[in-house]
């Protein structure tokens, strides 16, 4: 992870209108005339076939999986030639998708391609990287926060943006809202260290920041309060997902082997990554890789392989959205905008861990 690396994810409560300015950003200038650019185009002289990725974030550990993929030639051995596009504070997700510069995406959660799907953009959903979404409420021993009840009394610092998730959960578990009190947080943890909040936010993968808490912090993951979702959520349009349904099957596939030789191999995978990317901290994601392991396999996984996603979640996580009016233009639903279509197709390949 880049020391600076903090990850955008709609579970960690953008509010309504930068929620989505930030997941549609520039789509609507672009319109739909682009679908001649949809496909994934023609082979190349090689024999392989051209898919560019467009990333939510800077690459990190949470595409380990994908990097060792592309490293070890896995997407080659399935006909691809894969670029990967980065992401970053300033960049769209949704806008080279739509316009057919990228064949595919990922959301860094799903409440972010539920947001794009209920204003009308054409997206599918066909695979989730993580099992659940890495921001968390981060405490001490001193005044530990476990379960949604804890906060009650409590003063937790967040960014303008986390309010909202905040709110989400306290409407969830039932909390006056006056029964918690919310000072604004920067972008590390001092007002947990000098005592000014019982509990700040931020992401379990984030382990540099975390190291300054030292060993005996406490997470409380939104999951862990119910706000329920997936992370790292793959993507492409409805029509590109027609028209590149083999090379997106095919992607899927690569990255499930990567996925399963990292889970497997974890300090070798690590030093793949970056070796690939050499701004990332080596002795920071091998203190990191373990984390990322337990969000990107779980219960689900060891049955159904890496990138399940069940569909009764999402319109779980649906009805929790729309209760805070997380909806603005409309409600999207789930059975028309996701498939399992390459996840049964890849069930054989897909790592069960």
């Amino acid at each position: 992870m880049t020391k600076n690396r903090k990850a955008p994810d709609a579970s960690c409560g953008l509010n309504r209108r930068t929620f989505l300015t930030t997941s549609l950003g520039a789509a609507a200038v672009t319109g739909l005339g682009a679908q001649a650019f949809l496909t994934a185009g023609p082979a190349r002289a090689s024999g392989t076939t051209p898919l560019r990725v467009q990333f939510d974030w800077l690459m990190g550990n949470g595409q380990i999986g994908d990097i060792v993929a592309r490293e070890k030639g896995y997407f080659a051995e399935e006909g691809l030639d894969v670029e990967f596009a980065p992401g970053g504070p300033n960049a769209q997700t949704l806008p080279p998708v739509l316009t057919g510069q990228s064949q595919m995406a990922e959301f860094s959660s799903t409440a972010q391609f539920l947001v794009a799907a209920g204003a009308g953009r054409p997206v599918k959903l066909f695979a989730c990287g993580y099992q659940f979404s890495p921001y968390a409420y981060i405490s001490l021993p001193k005044s530990p926060i476990r379960t949604p009840q804890d906060l009650v009394g409590k003063t937790i610092a967040v960014n303008p943006n986390g309010r909202f998730t905040l709110d989400l959960i306290m409407n969830l578990n039932g909390i006056d809202k006056d029964d918690v009190r919310l000072i604004t947080q920067g972008a590390d943890m001092t007002p947990l260290l000098v005592g000014q909040a019982d509990a700040v936010t931020g992401f379990m993968t984030n382990t540099s920041a975390l190291a300054a808490l030292g060993p005996d912090y406490i997470t409380m993951t939104s999951e862990d309060a119910g706000l329920v979702g997936y992370a790292n959520a793959y993507f492409s349009t409805q029509e590109g997902f027609e028209e590149n349904k083999d090379a997106l099957t095919r992607y899927i596939a690569g990255a499930a082997r990567g996925w399963g030789w990292a889970f497997e191999n974890r300090t070798e995978a690590v030093d793949i990554m970056c070796d690939a990317y050499p701004n990332l901290d080596r002795a920071v994601e091998h203190n990191t890789v373990d984390i990322v392991m337990s969000i990107a396999f779980g219960p689900d996984t060891k049955t159904h392989g890496w990138g399940w996603f069940d569909k009764s979640k999402l319109e779980r996580q649906v009805e929790i959205f729309n209760s805070g009016n997380g909806f603005i233009e409309g409600v999207p639903v789930v059975e028309n905008v996701v498939t399992h279509e390459i996840l049964e197709a890849t069930s054989d390949v897909r790592p069960k861990l």
